[in-house]
């Protein structure tokens, strides 16, 4: 249903709203040629409000190996199923729980991603193996539209698995470019603009009949207990039984200058520590930079003071800093909020696959 006829509760995660198709940025032409190719098994890159995904037919194990073996992925990585506005989730799922219709109501279009348990005709493939599948329908126009053309070509039952459109465990794609910039000509991409969001969409396990937040993202676990009436379990390390999910490895969304992620007082130590000649990049709120601001040798950013703004720019930051001629990214932890729990949940990950250089 368009964004706009939502409850309350799909504007507090910030859904952008949809538009027009005569506004879209692509053409009918297009649309339909990148449905084609997934029909035939082949891959598309396109946008959405999160970031750009790199899609497959979620129903051809063969076209799912392909985005594998693009990305350099685990096999027992599992993939997101994306679905058109008006596709049915049940076609996909064993039992469709009144808690996950709930949150489908509240949230899609938009920037949740629900894990439940797989229907048996769904390929194993898009579950890394796993019993369960994860679903979202994302809000970006042009992915709607894409999704739409696709389901058109499959009996209204089509589903596009698409993790982020980026070598495994790299920055996330956020621009056509970015996608471009780590494929080249390879992948057919949709360009669809700069993503809204930013960051991956948040992931919701209901296979296991509780809520618990395997990622988090826009829609915030508040979001989720304002629809459910209970909040979700947090991630806190000690879930054994959690279904593997995209983007919850310990090391991911890395760019590939070393980064480390410490609080500001910790960072003014390595600051002054700089052998000569070595330029840093440091990444801090202007309230706490001081002196380091203007240093030389240092290439400071002002860190926004939004978390939403600050995971719209990030992975194009953390793009931009790879290509700045810098020997290291000194990046000030966040407050240990609510509000800031996605994106300090990013940056944590870009950090641990560094941690064995910051710390040794």
């Amino acid at each position: 249903m368009p964004d706009q006829q939502k409850p309350a509760q799909a504007g507090a995660a910030g859904v952008p709203l949809q538009v027009a198709a005569s506004a879209l940025p692509v053409s009918a032409e297009q649309i339909a040629h990148a449905a084609a190719l997934l029909d035939a098994g082949g891959l598309v890159a396109f946008p959405t409000e999160t970031v750009y995904g790199l899609g497959g037919d979620a129903e051809n194990p063969d076209a799912v190996a392909r985005i594998y073996a693009a990305k350099g992925r685990p096999a027992n990585h599992p993939v997101i199923v994306h679905l058109a506005p008006q596709g049915d989730p049940n076609y996909w799922v064993e039992h469709l729980p009144q808690e996950a219709q709930r949150l489908i109501d509240a949230f899609w279009p938009g920037p949740l991603t629900l894990i439940l348990k797989r229907a048996a005709r769904i390929p194993a493939a898009v579950s890394g193996g796993q019993e369960s599948v994860g679903l979202r329908c994302p809000s970006h126009p042009v992915a709607q539209a894409l999704l739409e053309a696709f389901s058109a070509l499959r009996s209204g039952h089509g589903g596009v698995a698409a993790p982020s459109a980026n070598r495994f465990g790299h920055v996330s794609p956020t621009t056509a470019q970015h996608v471009r910039d780590e494929f080249g000509s390879a992948i057919h991409v949709l360009d669809g603009g700069a993503s809204d969001v930013g960051i991956e969409s948040t992931i919701l396990d209901l296979s296991r009949g509780f809520p618990a937040l395997l990622r988090p993202g826009r829609v915030t676990p508040q979001d989720i207990a304002d629809v459910l009436g209970e909040a979700p379990r947090l991630p806190d390390g000690s879930d054994a039984t959690a279904p593997r999910a995209s983007g919850t490895l310990k090391a991911h969304y890395a760019p590939r200058t070393p980064l480390a992620l410490l609080p500001f007082n910790a960072l003014e130590p390595l600051l002054a520590a700089r052998v000569a000649g070595e330029r840093v990049a440091l990444v801090a709120r202007a309230s706490r930079a001081g002196q380091w601001a203007d240093a030389e040798g240092v290439h400071f950013i002002a860190a926004p003071e939004d978390p939403h703004v600050y995971a719209r720019e990030l992975y194009g930051l953390l793009r931009a800093l790879d290509r700045a001629n810098v020997a290291r990214i000194l990046i000030e932890k966040l407050p240990d909020t609510i509000e800031w729990i996605a994106v300090n949940d990013r940056l944590g990950r870009a950090a641990a696959a560094f941690e064995a250089q910051n710390h040794g």
